[in-house]
């Protein structure tokens, strides 16, 4: 009985404690430095195979810059979007563990500075060998984040272009996950966690872009595609493309702006 009372008073402290970390003491920090107390602790990491550790080493510059304990929990990540997500295949393509490799990457790299990484505002990934026509639209599309089929949706050729190239600021994968991640953590802005930070900074980043002086700094620049400013969601999803692809020429051509989309997704040279 008494060993059931004690252990009954560590469960109710613990509780306690996880209570007062989440609704006051990490709040309190975020509020005070711009960023989580903390982002990675798995009481077990996942390990990838060979191939897989073989691609990432091969095709994400992300990954190669990352210290080895820090690409230890990239492959962690990696693994467990593979488990945590349908993936399918259309027009006879077969989805292999080697494109499923590539696309978590490209969704673990856009959202390693999040400890939240894993979102339901989408539960299948859907790829086309190219071009597909959009149910959504009745056009034919490269890619999309289709939030009411719960659904992202990609052209594997051209999502393959986006990693071969990586410094052309197009990648059809970081797009459409910045749309989805977007989506998320606008609609899902609870305290404490990784969304306040986004859409804290993203607010920021639509009053800075909203002043003359500023806008005047963009067109100076002459550095984002001109698709940027079709609207603030696509505006978002290319400056993360130009974020992850060219970013020391972000840096050097737009540094306020840099650091706010740096804030936004907590990211970490």
């Amino acid at each position: 009985m008494e060993l059931f009372v004690g252990l009954l008073c560590i469960a109710i402290a613990l509780f306690f404690l996880f209570l007062a970390f989440n609704v006051l003491i990490e709040p309190a920090y975020m509020l005070m430095f711009d960023k989580p107390v903390y982002v990675h602790w798995y009481l077990f990491t996942n390990e990838l195979p060979t191939e897989a550790q073989f691609i990432l080493n091969k095709e994400f510059r992300f990954y190669r810059n990352l210290s080895p304990v820090r690409k230890k929990y990239f492959r962690h990540r990696v693994h467990t979007f593979i488990k945590y997500y349908d993936f399918v295949g259309r027009e006879g393509l077969e989805v292999t563990d080697a494109m499923k490799i590539r696309i978590a990457a490209t969704n673990v790299m856009l959202t390693f500075g999040m400890r939240q990484y894993l979102t339901d505002v989408f539960q299948t990934i859907i790829v086309y060998p190219d071009t597909f026509l959009s149910l959504a639209s009745e056009e034919y599309h490269k890619g999309e984040f289709n939030p009411a089929a719960g659904a992202i949706v990609f052209s594997w050729r051209h999502f393959m272009e986006g990693i071969e190239y990586d410094n052309d600021n197009l990648n059809l994968g970081l797009h459409e996950f910045a749309h989805a991640l977007h989506f998320s953590s606008l609609r899902k802005r609870t305290v404490g966690t990784a969304s306040v930070l986004y859409s804290d900074m993203f607010d920021k980043i639509m009053k800075y872009i909203s002043q003359p002086a500023n806008r005047e700094k963009l067109i100076q620049a002459d550095y984002f595609r001109l698709y940027a400013y079709t609207n603030q969601f696509e505006f978002i999803a290319v400056i993360l493309e130009y974020f992850f692809e060219t970013p020391n020429e972000f840096r050097q051509k737009l540094p306020e702006l840099y650091d706010m989309v740096s804030k936004m997704i907590n990211f970490r040279r």
